[in-house]
């Protein structure tokens, strides 16, 4: 995401949108009532009458509109936003959908940003550009490919197979074998020629017989992938590999995987029952404690008072805030923890604790105080 300006007096942000991972934050960002504008098409209501709307040529104009519908279409890389037109040169309170895409510039005027606009909107510019990377965990008769950019997590392919074993007659087992292996190789070679990181994981040692494979046909890509041990291969390695932090100078690049891995970390630090906080009265008290260092809240929450109000709460503390799409493994666990969560920097002892805040599991007071 690129700033091209702002106002702060009128609260005025032309943005350039850059990748799909701002095709997210923007429709976070964008609140129902906040006016947004952008180029777009819209027939010509200056054509002959005799001519049916449906056949009037569309032209290409500058259009304002007061937000009532927000939608992000993760598979299609867009962002629809709906309302009546308020600047134009004609049609002025009708209605009509700015359909946005990558490397799409608009303008978004809000009356003020909370804390959540703040960190969606730094993280958007920190992150310009956002590389693609290659995620792959396989295993014999089992593999999957993930590419990453930002926020996006797209399935690139799941290659299954039953290989045949020792039962069968001989020559069949390796015939199939070198097959399953020839056929990963191929679609890691292609998918990976536009990645600018590839990281190769699994359990066993197919992954080193596929990157002997790929020395031997694409040497330049060899060198840029990065093999690393995984229990488990297939979409469920992905996960593993994103949430553990293994490959994470490969993949610092990726909010994608800093997310999976920074929710792993609150679950560790919920298993320690002294260094996290759950739920909305915990994070609130923990707040108010200043002892909050990584803020962990749900996108579908940026949009409640209360939530809000907390998150205001904590710019003053040096917490650091992170929104956590509700998509995916790591959305479900931070729903299962109330959709807001924290990570602290030391032990802490919430007095709401024994009452059973929302989100947090029935024990007794905290120790190490």
């Amino acid at each position: 995401m690129r700033l091209i300006s702002s106002d702060p007096k009128t609260g005025l942000y032309r943005l350039r949108l850059e990748t799909p991972s701002d095709l997210w934050r923007l429709a976070r960002l964008v609140r129902p009532g906040e006016l947004v504008g952008a180029s777009t098409t819209r027939r010509d209501p200056e054509a002959p009458e005799e001519v049916p709307g449906a056949q009037r040529t569309r032209r290409r104009i500058f259009l304002a509109v007061r937000a009532e519908q927000v939608e992000f279409h993760g598979f299609s890389k867009h962002v629809r936003i709906t309302g009546p037109i308020v600047e134009g040169p004609f049609d002025i309170g009708r209605h009509h959908t700015l359909d946005l895409g990558e490397g799409d510039d608009i303008t978004v005027v809000k009356a003020g940003l909370t804390a959540g606009d703040r960190a969606l909107l730094d993280e958007g510019l920190a992150r310009s550009g956002e590389p693609t990377l290659l995620v792959a965990a396989v295993d014999w008769g089992d593999s999957s490919l993930v590419r990453l950019r930002g926020r996006a997590i797209e399935p690139v392919a799941d290659i299954r197979r039953t290989l045949a074993g020792k039962r069968f007659e001989p020559g069949i087992a390796e015939k199939d074998r070198a097959s399953y292996l020839e056929e990963v190789r191929l679609v890691l070679e292609r998918e990976a020629a536009e990645a600018q990181a590839v990281v190769l994981a699994g359990p066993g040692f197919f992954k080193e017989s596929l990157l002997r494979r790929l020395t031997e046909s694409a040497p330049a890509l060899a060198r840029r992938v990065k093999v690393y041990p995984a229990s488990e291969s297939g979409r469920a390695g992905v996960d593993e590999i994103l949430r553990s932090g293994r490959a994470s100078e490969q993949l610092r690049t990726s909010v994608a995987a800093e997310e999976a891995a920074t929710v792993e970390r609150l679950v560790r630090a919920v298993g320690t029952g002294v260094r996290a906080a759950v739920g909305r009265a915990e994070v609130g008290e923990a707040i108010a404690a200043g002892a909050v260092e990584t803020l962990l809240v749900s996108e579908e929450l940026l949009v409640e008072p209360e939530v809000v109000a907390l998150l205001e709460r904590s710019r003053g503390s040096r917490a650091r805030l992170f929104v956590v799409r509700s998509v995916d493994t790591p959305g479900a666990t931070l729903r299962g923890f109330g959709g807001i969560a924290a990570i602290l920097r030391y032990d802490w002892t919430s007095a709401g604790r024994a009452t059973g805040s929302t989100g947090a599991t029935p024990e007794g007071p905290r120790s190490g105080a």
